[in-house]
């Protein structure tokens, strides 16, 4: 696990497994196929119940780079969605010196508020929920091995 979330208030409530994580549930989407909650990591984070993290960027499978790829995106899409939370409630750049639940109150409202906003100012929510992949070459999903193989100059 990465020692930045090893010794947060987090890490340490999931190595003590007294976040109470729900269990799997089914969705509606998967053909009757129950899926688990999880935490998506990088490669920093090692292997651990309810944490998905990459492969190994060596000797990979195509279904394995897809995987890659996906958890990935998902991981950049959680960190993006943070990061324009913060831009537009600024509560979020420093700590919140308020109790947990209030802390968790003030994040709710402000997902609310955001969310209402876009609405209100009309952008498509459905652009931003399905993305297809198809044409993706499986070759290209994970990054190179090396930093040498971009020999372009600009």
């Amino acid at each position: 696990m990465s020692n930045i979330f090893k010794n947060s208030v987090l890490g340490k409530n999931y190595q003590k497994k007294q976040l109470n994580i729900s269990d799997s549930r089914l969705l509606s989407v998967t053909n009757n196929l129950t899926i688990p909650f999880v935490i998506v990591g990088d490669e920093a984070f090692g292997l651990a119940e309810h944490l998905l993290r990459p492969y190994t960027r060596q000797n990979l499978y195509i279904s394995q780079r897809a995987f890659n790829y996906r958890l990935t995106r998902a991981r950049r899409y959680v960190e993006c969605t943070f990061g324009i939370l913060a831009n537009k409630s600024r509560v979020f750049h420093s700590t919140m010196l308020v109790s947990e639940d209030f802390a968790g109150d003030t994040t709710k409202a402000a997902c609310v508020l955001y969310n209402f906003v876009r609405r209100r100012d009309g952008c498509n929510f459905d652009d931003s929920l399905t993305n297809s992949i198809r044409g993706l070459d499986a070759r290209d999903t994970g990054g190179p091995s090396t930093g040498i193989t971009n020999t372009k100059t600009f």
